[in-house]
């Protein structure tokens, strides 16, 4: 008996002599595929723990250097040690009568003994190829995901200072609908004052629903309930619209929740049309639904939705409805373009304001006078670790903000603006390690509103202009692996211009509307889908110049405890 034939029956003997993994049912698949499908070994040193001392040292070399047969483990080492099962001693003799031309009867005899095994792994490969070919003769396999969010908050206000709202500000909006502001009343800051230390437990809800049809598109629909509308950050018993916390605030009902009623919140279909460039269509997209880059790495748990704009609420005013957008990417560099019409759903185009006439609930429209549509463009460029972009956004009939991001009277010019040109420039960068150094985040944007009909309220004004920033720093892995720490000052949305028909009045064409907002938040992991968040925000002057007048003040601080499960 040759050499070669002596030793491979020695080797699969081993195998065959092992009680313990004679049965098929020990026998190891990830094994034995690692043996029918794995490049040989090129010398036995490959093999670590395999010494020149070892009996079967000899063996191995030659059966290495003569007939490269012979495979290790996926760790890289070869197991003399360990038991073979009967199917893995059949994969190693498989592999090396691929690389024999010449069959004696000892190996006659080893084919014979293995010959149901083999007959086994035969079968099973090509029931593996069956299925390949099957799923690849497929056009598309169609997978849907499921996860949601749901959110506790438990948090009340505090109210500070004097302030006496001036009568003929307060009459001026009034006259604005969908405000977050009592519309049965003018005295603004006394209202606020009055839900001094109100507690309130609130909640929100979404479900995501993702579907993939090709593995490159993504169908979303998601689904949000909520019963933030009456509490103390959103609502109509609050006076005060910059303490809007994010998770209060979204387009659901047209509100800030549907009265516990789950609602379809997102519904959206986002595909590749070619190299480089993704389309996105939907009955409820968001416009930053539509991007293909968010120049912001603040917040990881954000607090005020003021600090969610990457601090250009007139660029990225986040407006829902029907729409559509496209970008193309290449590396770091990006371009998009988007259209979103808050009215898109509703039949009626309407005459619109410039007729004379006023849109109803009923008017809207893609594209007419009535459909409070923005378009927005957008240039970034990112890496790993930074990113910057420059956007711009065209909005048309009262859209844009909301008393959630800029000052009572920013809010009123944007409300009864026919067209705001707004600018953003943000960008963020985040360390490598950032537990000893925080992400840094920044943003500022400007806005110019054209008035050419503002109705009686406003025919005393024909332009005015906005301004707003942020910054935001938040630390990863403070105290503890997984904590997270953030804070974020600047100023929300404020008037700084008015082009006004009264010349001797400089409050008018200079506003005393700037403000600031600070917030503070300490993300704790309790377990892997469920943190805790707890927070403190101040907003120095909430009103702006409406609370100003006559040297009054007001202020605001808030304190929350945010519970997040993700599931």
């Amino acid at each position: 008996m040759k050499r070669f034939q002596q030793r491979l029956l020695l080797l699969t003997t081993l195998g065959l002599l092992a009680p313990q993994a004679s049965h098929a049912a020990d026998w190891n698949l990830a094994a034995v595929s690692h043996y029918a499908s794995s490049d040989q070994v090129s010398s036995v040193d490959q093999f670590s723990e395999v010494r020149p001392s070892d009996w079967a040292y000899q063996a191995l070399s030659d059966l290495i250097q003569t007939y490269g047969c012979v495979a290790g483990y996926p760790d890289g080492n070869y197991h003399g040690q360990r038991a073979m099962t009967r199917y893995e001693a059949a994969a190693l003799l498989n592999a090396c009568l691929d690389r024999i031309s010449e069959t004696t009867d000892e190996l006659k005899k080893l084919l014979k003994e293995f010959e149901r095994e083999l007959a086994v792994l035969r079968g099973r490969v090509d029931g593996l190829e069956a299925r390949v070919g099957e799923l690849e003769a497929l056009p598309f396999s169609t997978t849907t995901r499921l996860r949601g969010v749901a959110t506790f908050v438990v948090g009340s206000n505090s109210f500070a200072g004097d302030a006496q709202p001036d009568l003929f500000d307060a009459l001026i909006l009034l006259g604005i609908g969908g405000l977050p502001f009592t519309p049965n009343t003018v005295q603004y800051a006394n209202t606020a004052r009055a839900l001094d230390a109100a507690t309130a437990f609130a909640y929100d809800l979404s479900l995501y629903l993702d579907t993939s049809f090709t593995g490159k598109d993504l169908l979303r629909a998601r689904l949000r309930a909520g019963n933030f509308g009456n509490s103390p950050w959103f609502g109509t018993n609050n006076p005060i619209g910059l303490n809007a916390l994010e998770i209060a605030y979204e387009e659901i009902c047209g509100q800030a929740d549907c009265g516990d009623v789950v609602s379809v919140n997102r519904l959206f279909y986002q595909f590749p049309i070619g190299a480089g460039f993704t389309a996105t269509i939907g009955g409820r997209v968001r416009q930053d639904d539509m991007l293909p880059m968010w120049p912001s790495a603040y917040p990881a748990d954000t607090v005020l939705d003021v600090f969610t704009y990457a601090g250009a609420p007139g660029a990225y005013n986040k407006s829902l409805g029907a729409g559509g957008g496209v970008w193309w990417k290449s590396g770091g560099f990006s371009l998009s373009a988007s259209y979103v019409s808050l009215n898109g759903d509703k039949g009626s185009p309407g005459l619109g304001t410039s007729f004379g006439e006023s849109c109803d609930d009923n008017s809207g429209g893609i594209a007419t006078s009535c459909s409070q549509s923005t378009f927005t463009g957008q240039i970034a460029y990112g890496g790993e670790s930074f990113g910057l972009a420059l956007a711009y956004s065209y909005a048309q009939g009262g859209a844009g903000l909301y008393g959630g991001n800029g000052t009572p009277l920013a809010v009123a010019a944007s409300s009864f603006s026919n067209n705001t040109s707004s600018v953003g420039i943000s960008g963020y960068w985040s360390p490598s390690l950032s537990a000893l150094l925080p992400s840094i985040s920044a943003g500022w944007g400007i806005s110019g509103y054209r008035l050419e009909d503002g109705g009686v309220l406003f025919s005393w004004i024909d332009g005015a202009s906005s301004q707003s920033w942020y910054v935001g720093l938040q630390w990863s892995d403070v105290l503890a692996k997984g904590h997270a720490f953030g804070m974020a000052v600047g100023q929300p949305t404020f008037m700084t211009r008015l082009d006004t028909a009264i010349p001797d009045d400089p409050n008018l064409r200079i506003p005393n509307d700037g403000n600031y907002a600070w917030e503070w938040w300490y993300k704790i992991p309790v377990r892997d889908s469920i943190t805790i968040t707890p927070a403190i925000y101040y907003l120095s002057a909430p009103l702006g110049q409406l609370q100003k007048n006559e040297g009054g003040s007001l202020s605001n601080f808030g304190a929350l405890v945010k519970t997040t499960f993700r599931f």
